[in-house]
C-alpha cells in the first residue's frame, strides 16, 4: 500500500507544475478576453469579419482559410494560379507575360524549397491553411467559379509562391520597372502614425494604420481576428496570405508603409562568346529551359517552353544589341516570413517583438509601432544591401555588371538601420518619405547611415502629416481619427498665397475668375468643395520640378519647396486649364465629388480625398471613368486607429469590404461610411461580435 501511495504521490508531483500552468493559463485568458475553445468556429459580424477561435493553432491556421475562401474565393484561386506560373494555361493568352515573369524570377521553385526550410510546426500551419482553402471549395463548390476550380486543390507551397510573387516581384520589383533603366517610384503607398502617451489625451499610446494600395487583385485587404492558444489579435493581411501583416492585440501593435528601399538592381552586362563579361573574364550563363502551355480558345494547349538564362548577378530579363539585363533581389534566401509576422502578432512588448524584428525575413516595409507600456518605434525595416559605392540615386540606374566591385552579395543587419524609439517629440509619422523625417527634432540623423540607404527629400503628404501631429500638443482618439480623414491640400497652402495675387496683377479675364474660385476655396477635397478641381487641373498640367522658385532644403523640410519660380508661365497655365474645366463642367467650381466618384458593386458615391502628390493625407487615386468623370481607383484601403487603453479602443474601415465573392452581401458595404468620412467600430469581445453576429461556423 506504501509502496502505490507513493507512486500516486510522485505522479501528483509531477502534475503540479502542470496544473499550475493550467491555471496560470485560465487566468491569463481571462485577463485578456481570451476564450480557450474546446471546438474552431468562425464568428461572422455584420460587416463580413470573420473572427476566428481555434481550439489549438493548426485549427485557427484551417479556419482562416476557410475564410478566405468564403469571402474572395475566386480571386484567390486565380492569385494562387499566376503564382503556379500556369495562369496562361489555365485562363490564356493575356496570363502569357504574368506566367514568364513569375518563372524567371524562379518563384514556384523557390516556393517548394522554402517550404521545405519551414519548421515542422509551421509547415503544419501552412498545411491547415491550404486543407481549409480545400476543405471549402469541395463543401461550397457551387459558389466558385468553374474556371478558377483547375486551381484546386491547393498546396501550402502555392501559398508560399503567392507571398514570394506579392512582395518580392510586385512590392520590391515588378515587370513594369524592368523597361526602363531608372527606377520608377513606388505605386503602393501608405500613412502611419504612433502617438505616445506624452502627445496623447488620454495619456495612452495610440496608432494609426493607413496603407494606400490598387482596389484590385493581389493589393486586397482582408480584415479578421484571430485566437487561439498564445494569441488573440486583430488586423488585416493581403487576400491569400495566412497570418495578419498589420495587427494589433491587448498590448501591442504595428503598422506597415512602403519605406524608400532599394531592394534590387539591373545590371548590364556585356556579352561575348555566348556569355558575359566579369572580371576580365568570360563567364557562361546557367541556362534552364522550363515548361509552360498557353490554353487556346478551342481549349487545347500550346507549348511554348521558356528558356531562361542566369549570371552571377540573378537571372536575366532582357537581351540585345550585345547586351543583357540581369536582375539582383534581396531576399531570396530568406524563407520565414510568414512565421516572424505571426510571431510578431503573438508579442506581447517590445523586446519580444524587436526579437522577431530582428530575423529579418521580412524583406521591405517601415514598422511603426505603439503599445500598452507607451513605448512607440520607427523602424526602417527591410534586407539593404550592404553596397561597396554609390549614393541612392547612383543604384535607382543602370548598374555596371562586368566587376564584382558593384556585386552585392551582404545584407545590412539589425542593428545598421535607421531606428528610433521614443523620441522626444512624443510622435512618429511615415508617409512614404525617408526615415530621417518620422519626427522634428530630427530623431534619424541621415549621416549617421550610409549614403545609400535611402534618398534626403519629404514629399508634401508627409510634410502635411507631419504638420497636423506637431500643431496637436494633445491628441484624442477622435482628433486623431478625424486628422486621418483630413483632404486639406498641403501644395495649395503652399502655391495659392504666389497664384492668386499674380493672376490678379497679370492675369486676364479668366485667370481672374479663376483666382475668385481658389481664392473662395477651403484648399480641401471634401465632396462639396469647390475649386479643388480647378486647382487639381493646373497641378496636373504643372511640372512641379521646376514649379517653385525656392527648391526643397533639407535645413526646411516642413516648408519648403515655395514660391513660383515663373508666375506668368504659371498663369498661363491656369488660364488654359480654366478654360478646359469651364467647358467640360459648365462652371469653374465645380464640386469636387461630382467630378469623382466612388464605385464599388453598383454603388456610386461622390468622393473625398485626392492624390498624395498634392498634399492630401487621405489619399485617393482616380482613373478616368465617362466625360470628364473620374472612379477611384487606389488609395485608402485597410484603416485602424487604435489606443491602448485598457480595454484597447479600436476603430477600422476595409474601404471596398471585406469580400469580393459574387453574392456576398459585404461587397462594397463600408463604402457609405468611406464617403462620410467615418470609421466603425472592431468588435473584439466574444460578447460584442454575439451581439452583432451574422453568421457562425463551427468545425
Amino acid at each position: 500500500m506504501g509502496y502505490f501511495l507513493r507512486v500516486y504521490k510522485t505522479k501528483l508531483f509531477r502534475l503540479v507544475p502542470f496544473i499550475i500552468g493550467l491555471i496560470f493559463a485560465l487566468v491569463v485568458a481571462s485577463q485578456s478576453g481570451v476564450i480557450l475553445a474546446t471546438s474552431t468556429e468562425i464568428l461572422w459580424d455584420n460587416y463580413g469579419v470573420p473572427h476566428i477561435y481555434g481550439k489549438d493553432t493548426q485549427s485557427a491556421f484551417q479556419a482562416f482559410g476557410w475564410a478566405q475562401m468564403q469571402s474572395h474565393g475566386n480571386l484567390l484561386l486565380r492569385l494562387y494560379g499566376q503564382a503556379r506560373g500556369r495562369a496562361a494555361e489555365y485562363w490564356g493568352e493575356k496570363y502569357l507575360e504574368s506566367d514568364q515573369w513569375v518563372l524567371t524570377m524562379g518563384v514556384p521553385e523557390r516556393a517548394r524549397s522554402w517550404y521545405k526550410a519551414q519548421s515542422s510546426t509551421f509547415r503544419s500551419y501552412l498545411n491547415a491553411f491550404a486543407a481549409g482553402i480545400n476543405a471549402y471549395a469541395k463543401e461550397h463548390s457551387e459558389l466558385i467559379d468553374d474556371e478558377v476550380e483547375v486551381v484546386l486543390p491547393v498546396k501550402a507551397e502555392d501559398v508560399l509562391a503567392h507571398l514570394h510573387r506579392v512582395i518580392h516581384f510586385t512590392f520590391i520589383v515588378n515587370p513594369e520597372e524592368i523597361a526602363g533603366v531608372t527606377k520608377e517610384e513606388p505605386k503602393a503607398g501608405s500613412n502611419g502614425w504612433a502617438i505616445a502617451p506624452s502627445h496623447s489625451a488620454s495619456g495612452k499610446a495610440m496608432l494609426l494604420a493607413n496603407p494606400h494600395l490598387p482596389w484590385s487583385d493581389l493589393f486586397l485587404w482582408y480584415e479578421a481576428q484571430i485566437t487561439a492558444p498564445g494569441i488573440d489579435a486583430y488586423g488585416a493581411t493581403l487576400v491569400g496570405v495566412p497570418v495578419l501583416a498589420i495587427a494589433f492585440n491587448n498590448y501591442l501593435g504595428w503598422t506597415h508603409t512602403v519605406n524608400t528601399f532599394d531592394g534590387w538592381d539591373a545590371y548590364e552586362l556585356k556579352l561575348a562568346n555566348n556569355g558575359y563579361r566579369f572580371d576580365g573574364k568570360v563567364r557562361p550563363f546557367q541556362t534552364t529551359t522550363l515548361p509552360l502551355k498557353v490554353k487556346q480558345k478551342d481549349g487545347t494547349l500550346r507549348d511554348q517552353p521558356l528558356v531562361v538564362k542566369h549570371s552571377i548577378h540573378g537571372p536575366v530579363v532582357t537581351q540585345k544589341d550585345g547586351k543583357a539585363i540581369a536582375l539582383r533581389v534581396v531576399g531570396l534566401d530568406r524563407p520565414g516570413v510568414l512565421e516572424q509576422w505571426w510571431d510578431m502578432a503573438r508579442s506581447q512588448n517590445l523586446k519580444q517583438f524587436e526579437t522577431a524584428l530582428q530575423r529579418l525575413q521580412l524583406p521591405m516595409f517601415t514598422v511603426m509601432y505603439a503599445d500598452r507600456d507607451g513605448h512607440i518605434m520607427h523602424l526602417f525595416n527591410g534586407d539593404v544591401p550592404v553596397r561597396s559605392q554609390g549614393d541612392f540615386k547612383y543604384w535607382q540606374g543602370m548598374i555596371p555588371g562586368d566587376t564584382s566591385k558593384t556585386l552585392w552579395t551582404k545584407i545590412h543587419s539589425y542593428q545598421d538601420l535607421p531606428r528610433i524609439v521614443d523620441p522626444k517629440s512624443g510622435w512618429l509619422q511615415n508617409a512614404n518619405d525617408p526615415p530621417w523625417t518620422t519626427t522634428f527634432p530630427t530623431a534619424i540623423k541621415p549621416d549617421h547611415y550610409p549614403a545609400y540607404i535611402a534618398p534626403r527629400s519629404m514629399n508634401f503628404r508627409a510634410q502635411r502629416s507631419a504638420r497636423m501631429l506637431s500643431e496637436d500638443d494633445k491628441i484624442s482618439f477622435d482628433e486623431m481619427v478625424e486628422y486621418k480623414h483630413s483632404t486639406r491640400m498641403e501644395l495649395a497652402d503652399r502655391l495659392l498665397d504666389d497664384l492668386i495675387p499674380a493672376s490678379r496683377k497679370q492675369g486676364g479675364e479668366l485667370a481672374q475668375q479663376a483666382a475668385d474660385v481658389l481664392e473662395a476655396w477651403d484648399h480641401q477635397a471634401n465632396a462639396d468643395s469647390k475649386g479643388a478641381v480647378l486647382f487639381a487641373a493646373w497641378v496636373q498640367e504643372m511640372d512641379l520640378d521646376k514649379t517653385f522658385g525656392k527648391p526643397w532644403s533639407e535645413n526646411l523640410p516642413r516648408t519648403t519647396p515655395d514660391g513660383l519660380a515663373d508666375p506668368k508661365s504659371a498663369i498661363a497655365t491656369l488660364e488654359a486649364v480654366a478654360a478646359k474645366v469651364k467647358k467640360a463642367y459648365g462652371a469653374l467650381d465645380v464640386a469636387w465629388g461630382d467630378v469623382f466618384r466612388l464605385q464599388v458593386n453598383h454603388k456610386d458615391l461622390p468622393a473625398n480625398g485626392g492624390a498624395g502628390r498634392l498634399g492630401i493625407f487621405r489619399v485617393l487615386n482616380f482613373a478616368p471613368l465617362s466625360q470628364g468623370h473620374f472612379q477611384a481607383v487606389d488609395g485608402d484601403s485597410f484603416v485602424a486607429a487604435i489606443e491602448f487603453s485598457q480595454p484597447v479602443r479600436a476603430m477600422a474601415l476595409t474601404s471596398y469590404g471585406n469580400a469580393t465573392q459574387p453574392g456576398s452581401p459585404h461587397v462594397g458595404d463600408q463604402l457609405q461610411i468611406f464617403a462620410r468620412k467615418q470609421l466603425r467600430p472592431i468588435w473584439r469581445q466574444r460578447s460584442d461580435i454575439l451581439a452583432h453576429l451574422e453568421e457562425r461556423k463551427v468545425f
